[in-house]
C-alpha cells in the first residue's frame, strides 16, 4: 500500500454513491493497517498517514451518517451507554469446567469418559485435546452473516453483560468474519492482557495518580467492563478463541478442526493446543506447558482437556453446569516455576545488604511477582540459618529455572531450582564486600556472645551511604511513622539527589527555603503549583505527631511498631524517653534496669537504642527536628478508683484464668506499668503454677507477690 493516503475529492464534493464506497474502502484499508499494527509488528504507513486515513472515515461519517457501516473504524471507540450494562441471554449456556488438581485426577476423568461411552481401546484411541487455561475474562461472540452482532461476558451463565461496544475496541476481535462462515456463529474465548503491556498500563496508571491493578486479569477486566469505551479502547487488550455457543451449521466434526476453522475466520487461537492420543501425552504436555508457563508473555492457570470428537461430546452431554466431555487441570495455586534473571543488592536503612531475586514476572496466588526475597547470601548458596542445607543444598545463579512459593500476603520465596535447566554460562552468584552504594567495606558481624557470624552483611559507611540515608527518609515519611501524603519514594530519591532533602528536619524546612529559592519546587518537572502547595500543606500537618509514631519513624534497628508503642507508653513524653535512654548508655544503673524491665522489650533492643543515642550525629539530627515537630504525650486514660494505678506489675508463672497478653492488657488498662522482670522498682507479683526465678527474686528483694485468685480479688472487687 502507498504511503500516499491524501484523496484529491474534498468530503463536501462526495455524492452519496461516491461516500458508501470510500467508506468501504477506507474501513478495508484501516483494518488492514490494524493487522500489519498489531497483529504482525509491521506496519507500512507512519502514523501520521494512519490517522489521515481515520479522520478521512469520520469526516465522511459526520456528512453521511445514514452510510457508517456495522464494521466502520469509528466503533473501534463508540459511544459509552448512559447507564449500566444492558443484559443478554446467552442461547446456549456458557458453563463452567470440572478441576483437575493431580494427575490421578486426569486419569480418572478419561477412565470416566471411557465407561460412559463404554469405548472398547479396540475402536481405537479417544482423542482429547489440550490447551493452556487462559486466565482472563470469558466472552461471546455473536455474529450473523460474517458480521459481529453483540459482545456478552459470561455473567452467570445464562445471562452475561452486553459489552459490545466495547469489544469492538479489540483488535483480536474481527467486526467482520473471513471466509465464508456459517449464517449464525457464537465465538467463544478470554479477554486478556500480556504480562508486557499489563506492566505498561500500571506504570501509566501510576504516574496519573490513578488506582493500578494487581494482576493482568483484573486490568483486563476492569478495561473490559468500562462504561465509556473510549478507556476500553486505551487499554491493550487482547482476545484467544477456544469454543463456540449457537452455531447454524459446525464447519467439522472435530474440536481441533472447529479451533482451526475460527483461525480462518480471522480469529487468533492458542498455537499451544495440541491433540493427544493417550494419557501420558496429556500429562506430558500439562507439565511442558507449567514448565514453559513463564515464557509465554500472559497468564494460564492451568491445562484445559475436551475429548476431540463432537459426536462424542454430544452424547457425553452435560452433568449439572458442566461438561462430562471437558476439564481444567489446574496448576498449583501458590506455586509457578519462572527464571530468575539477575540478583541485585538493595542497601536498607540499617545498612543490611539484602539480595533480591529480579524474576520473569508470573502469577502466583492471583498476584504478579517480579521480585522474591533472597534473604542472605547463605540462602544463595543454599545453606540455612544454623548451616542445615535448603533446596537440597542447590545455590542459586542468574539465569535458573527456579520454583516461587507465596502464600497469603508473605514476600514471595524461592523454594526450588531446577538444574537440569541450569545455562551452561550460569556462575555462582559472587556477594560483594563492598556496599554497592558507597564504596565501603560490608561486614558480617560476629555476635558476642555466641561468636557466630550474623547471617547479614552490613555497610559500615554509615551516614555517608546514600542508600542508607535515602532508605530512612522513606521510613520516615513512611504510612506507620509520620505518613506525610504525596511525600514517597521517588520524591525522596528526588530530593536528596537534587540536595533538597538531606535529613529528616530538612523536609520540614523545605517550604521556607523553597520561598527563598529561584528555583522553585512548582518549576520542578512533573510538579506545578497545586502538587507543590498541596506537599507543603501535608508536611505543616504532621508537625504534630503521637509519641510512638514518632520514635518509630527514627528508624532506630529493631524498634519497629511494636516495640514505639511499649515504648511510649513506658516513659509516656519525649523528655522522659530521650533523658533515660542518654542515661541508660553506659548499660548500667536504674535507667538502664527500667528499659530492660519494660515488658516486651529485651537486651537486642535496649541495646540498639543505647547505640543510637549515644551516636553524637543522631543527637543533632533529632535537635534540629525537634525544632520543626512535636512529638505528642501520651494521652493518660482516667484511672480514678483503681487499686493498682501507677504500680509497676510482674506476672509469672503459667497463668489459668487469663493469658499473659491478657493480663497485661487488663493491668494497662488500670494504670499499672507491666514489666518483664522483677526489681525493686516492682510493685506486685502476680504469679502463677511454676513461678521460678522472679518468685524467688520477689523473695529477695521484699516485693508484694500475689496469687492469680488474689490479683482477680484486687482489681474486681
Amino acid at each position: 500500500m502507498s504511503e500516499n493516503t491524501e484523496h484529491s475529492s474534498n468530503v463536501k464534493e462526495l455524492s452519496l454513491e461516491e461516500a458508501k464506497l470510500e467508506l468501504e474502502r477506507l474501513a478495508a484499508e484501516i483494518a488492514e493497517h490494524d493487522k500489519r499494527y498489531h497483529q504482525d509488528d509491521a506496519p507500512e504507513i507512519s502514523d501520521g498517514a494512519y490517522d489521515a486515513l481515520r479522520r478521512r472515515n469520520s469526516e465522511i461519517e459526520a456528512r453521511f451518517p445514514e452510510l457508517i457501516r456495522q464494521d466502520s473504524p469509528s466503533h473501534k471507540v463508540g459511544a459509552a451507554p448512559s447507564e449500566a450494562f444492558s443484559k443478554i441471554a446467552h442461547k446456549v449456556p456458557m458453563l463452567s469446567l470440572d478441576n483437575a488438581f493431580s494427575d490421578d485426577d486426569v486419569r480418572d476423568f478419561v477412565g470416566r469418559v471411557r465407561r460412559f461411552l463404554r469405548y472398547d481401546p479396540l475402536q481405537g484411541v479417544l482423542a482429547v485435546t489440550a490447551e493452556p487455561k487462559i486466565d482472563g475474562l470469558s466472552l461471546s461472540l455473536r455474529y450473523e452473516a460474517g458480521t459481529l452482532v453483540y459482545a456478552a461476558t459470561r455473567g452467570d451463565g445464562t445471562t452475561g453483560e452486553n459489552v459490545t461496544a466495547n469489544a469492538r475496541t479489540i483488535d483480536d476481535i474481527p467486526i467482520k468474519l473471513n471466509g465464508t462462515p456459517p449464517d449464525v456463529v457464537e465465538i467463544r474465548g478470554e479477554v486478556y492482557m500480556s504480562h508486557a503491556d499489563f506492566r505498561s498500563l500500571n506504570e501509566r496508571m501510576a504516574a496519573n495518580g490513578g488506582k493500578v491493578f494487581a494482576n493482568p486479569r483484573n486490568a483486563a477486566a476492569g478495561s473490559l467492563r468500562q462504561l465509556n469505551p473510549e478507556i476500553t479502547a486505551s487499554r491493550p487488550l487482547k482476545f484467544f478463541a477456544y469454543a463456540w455457543g449457537d452455531m447454524s451449521r459446525l464447519p467439522a466434526d472435530t474440536q481441533m478442526e472447529m479451533v482451526r476453522s475460527f483461525e480462518g475466520w480471522g480469529f487468533v487461537t492458542n498455537p499451544l493446543m495440541k491433540r493427544c492420543e493417550s494419557i501420558d501425552e496429556l500429562l506430558e504436555v500439562y507439565h511442558r506447558i507449567e514448565e514453559e508457563r513463564v515464557t509465554l508473555g500472559y497468564d494460564i492457570d492451568g491445562v484445559v482437556y475436551k475429548v476431540d470428537r463432537l459426536d462424542l461430546q454430544e452424547r457425553l452431554g452435560f452433568v449439572s453446569r458442566s461438561p462430562r466431555w471437558a476439564i481444567a487441570h489446574k496448576f498449583p495455586a501458590e506455586k509457578a516455576y519462572t527464571i530468575l534473571n539477575d540478583i541485585e543488592i538493595q542497601v536498607g536503612r540499617t545498612g543490611a545488604l539484602t539480595p533480591v531475586a529480579k524474576l520473569e514476572p508470573v502469577t502466583v496466588g492471583g498476584v504478579v511477582v517480579s521480585n522474591a526475597t533472597l534473604h542472605n547470601e547463605d540462602y544463595i548458596k543454599g545453606i540455612g540459618q544454623d548451616g542445615e542445607p535448603i533446596r537440597g543444598g542447590k545455590d542459586l545463579r542468574a539465569g535458573d529455572t527456579v520454583q516461587i512459593q507465596r502464600a497469603g500476603d508473605v514476600i514471595p520465596q524461592i523454594v526450588d531450582v531446577d538444574l537440569e535447566k541450569r545455562p551452561g554460562t550460569a556462575v555462582p552468584f559472587e556477594f560483594p564486600t563492598q556496599c554497592p552504594a558507597c564504596g565501603s567495606h560490608a561486614v558480617r558481624e560476629e555476635h558476642a556472645k555466641t561468636g557466630r557470624l550474623d547471617a547479614v552483611r552490613r555497610c559500615t559507611g554509615g551516614l555517608i551511604c546514600p542508600a542508607q540515608a535515602t532508605e530512612k527518609l522513606k521510613h520516615f515519611v513512611s504510612r506507620n511513622a509520620f505518613d506525610i501524603e504525596g511525600f514517597g519514594d521517588k520524591q525522596v530519591d528526588a530530593f536528596y539527589h537534587d540536595g533538597l532533602v538531606m535529613a529528616p528536619a530538612d523536609i520540614f524546612t523545605l517550604e521556607e527555603r523553597d520561598k527563598r529559592s529561584l528555583t522553585k519546587l512548582r518549576n520542578r518537572e512533573g510538579w506545578g503549583a497545586v502538587s507543590a502547595k498541596n506537599l507543603f500543606e501535608a508536611i505543616n500537618q504532621r508537625r504534630e505527631i503521637d509519641l510512638n509514631r514518632f520514635i518509630f519513624a527514627l528508624g532506630i534497628r529493631h524498634v519497629g511498631e511494636g516495640n514505639a508503642k511499649l515504648l511510649a507508653r513506658a516513659y509516656g513524653s519525649w523528655t522522659a524517653f530521650y533523658e533515660a535512654m542518654t542515661q541508660a548508655h553506659d548499660r548500667a544503673g536504674d535507667a538502664w534496669e527500667d528499659l530492660n524491665n519494660i515488658d516486651g522489650v529485651g537486651t537486642i533492643v535496649a541495646e540498639a537504642l543505647t547505640e543510637f543515642f549515644a551516636e553524637s550525629h543522631n543527637r543533632d539530627q533529632l535537635d534540629a527536628l525537634l525544632q520543626q515537630v512535636n512529638p505528642s504525650d501520651v494521652e493518660q486514660v482516667s484511672v480514678e478508683g483503681s487499686p493498682v494505678a501507677g504500680m509497676t506489675i510482674v506476672f509469672t508463672g503459667s497463668l489459668e484464668r487469663m493469658t499473659r497478653d491478657e493480663a497485661k492488657a487488663m493491668a494497662e488498662r488500670l494504670g499499672a506499668k507491666v514489666s518483664g522482670s522483677v526489681s525493686k522498682k516492682t510493685d506486685l507479683v502476680v504469679v502463677g503454677p511454676g513461678a521460678g526465678s522472679k518468685l524467688k527474686k520477689a523473695g529477695e528483694l521484699g516485693v508484694e507477690v500475689i496469687s492469680e485468685d488474689a490479683w482477680f480479688e484486687r482489681v474486681q472487687p
